[in-house]
């Protein structure tokens, strides 16, 4: 029986990737173990979307070629690499790593890794001889009864929704990587989700390139339609919300990367009235100078921005708005970075997380004037981290007094609506809560993004101590 260890980096979609050749190595007979030096196969499922994330990539590769370093792998041991780096730098991955890589595989071969695991055992290669490499146009998009292997807790899952990107954005080489947008069906998405929520899952998190897109691709489909309409209820993102949110059980569903493009009355009036879907949004806006949206090619405007987050706090009670900003655009000026500090203030965003640009290769910006020097960069990201941590604190103390609904990722950590699952804060239990349990609890305090809190009922240990003295 082969043994396969496989190392997922990046990001959720990157792991529903690595979910599938799970499941189809689990079909093929094949098992698979956590610890890589005891593996026929080791599997590195790269990430290639910031020059952080290659270099992470090509680190895990080298170290499962090593195993860290302590010794070189076995001689029969296979290594295969795959993900967005091997889909964007196959040939030159090739060239430069042929003799610690057997193979290179792209996006559209996860329902393919047993045959080709089987193959690079078949085959016999020489110290010239080169690694099988694999390429191919990026197509392939799931199903739910497409064989996957969840590597998530068992209370949340991610679901992936479409996959491609069809917007123009110069610093992004993403489209390049993943191909143009394509969506499931609404009936598929909403079968997987109900297969989860039988399993037990709490949470489900709908993930795409741009998740308000979704459907959208169809309009080529339907030349006499204006609108991807399923049915009379509207869009075919507000059915699948309603669809999904009519599923019987208790649990939530999480709305991921969406385009602030493709917002529009319909999709906040449907989040309202489907309790189901957490108070969260994740919107990544970019900037909110006209001057930058405009070089990033964002399709947005500085005004168009603050009438939709204005629209969806009035029509959306109690929502939290996470969303990123990049700094150092080429062409970002101090002017820029003031309007964009003055935003931040004004709007004190729920969640917010900042990028310093990224000169990636293939994109239109990289090869713009105006590049911004690293340490600039690094002092602007500083100013606006700085900014919002001192928002987040707000937020938090926000919090204090208030009944929240939580759900338990680990004894005494737990989320709230406000958090997705690991790039947003916690919500700490003195007490062990069943992981996977939903707990209404009154929040006590906090520590910079993280709040403490309580069960209903429950007394703060000194409060009690001292009840009980008396």
């Amino acid at each position: 029986m082969i043994k396969v260890s496989l190392i997922s980096l990046g990001c959720a979609k990157n792991l529903v990737d690595s979910e599938i050749m799970v499941g189809h190595l689990h079909q093929a007979g094949m098992t698979v173990i956590p610890e890589a030096d005891q593996a026929d196969v080791v599997i590195v499922n790269t990430c290639s979307f910031i020059d952080s994330s290659k270099e992470e990539s090509i680190n895990h590769i080298l170290e499962a070629h090593q195993h860290k370093g302590m010794r070189k792998r076995r001689p029969d041991q296979k290594l295969i690499v795959a993900g967005c780096m091997s889909q964007r730098f196959s040939k030159d991955l090739a060239t430069s790593l042929h003799k610690e890589v057997d193979a290179f595989i792209g996006l559209d071969q996860v329902t393919q890794i047993a045959p080709i695991i089987r193959e690079i055992f078949a085959r016999d290669r020489g110290d010239e001889a080169p690694a099988l490499f694999i390429e191919g146009r990026s197509t392939f998009i799931p199903d739910y009864d497409t064989p996957r292997f969840r590597l998530t807790p068992r209370h949340f899952a991610y679901v992936k929704i479409a996959e491609g990107c069809n917007h123009p954005c110069t610093f992004c080489i993403i489209p390049q990587i993943r191909g143009r947008h394509r969506s499931r069906t609404v009936a598929s998405v909403v079968a997987e989700a109900r297969q989860l929520v039988r399993e037990g899952v709490r949470e489900i998190n709908l993930i795409s390139q741009d998740t308000t897109f979704f459907g959208m691709d169809t309009w080529e489909q339907r030349p006499n339609s204006r609108t991807p309409v399923d049915s009379a209820r509207g869009t075919a993102l507000t059915t699948l919300l309603r669809e999904l949110n009519a599923i019987e059980g208790d649990f939530w569903i999480r709305l991921l990367y969406t385009h602030p493009a493709h917002w529009s009355d319909e999709l906040i009036r449907t989040i309202a009235e489907c309790p189901k879907v957490a108070r969260y949004i994740d919107i990544p806006l970019q900037h909110i100078s006209d001057h930058m949206l405009g070089l990033m090619q964002r399709e947005t405007s500085s005004a168009y921005i603050r009438d939709l987050i204005g629209r969806i706090r009035a029509g959306i009670p109690g929502i939290a708005i996470r969303t990123t900003f990049i700094v150092g655009f080429p062409g970002e000026t101090e002017s820029d970075v003031d309007e964009l500090c003055a935003f931040i203030r004004e709007t004190k965003f729920e969640r917010l997380g900042v990028f310093r640009y990224s000169q990636e290769e293939g994109t239109r910006a990289a090869k713009m004037e105006e590049q911004i020097p690293k340490k600039t960069k690094e002092a602007r990201w500083h100013r606006v981290m700085k900014l919002q941590q001192e928002i987040a604190a707000e937020v938090s103390h926000g919090f204090v007094g208030r009944t929240l609904k939580i759900l338990v990722e680990e004894p005494g950590v737990a989320r709230g609506e406000a958090d997705a699952p690991d790039i947003d804060g916690r919500v700490y239990l003195p007490i062990t809560v069943p992981v996977g349990d939903f707990v209404n609890v009154e929040i006590t305090g906090y520590e910079d993004y993280d709040l403490l809190a309580l069960p209903i009922g429950e007394e703060p240990s000194i409060r009690k101590i001292a009840r009980q003295a008396q």
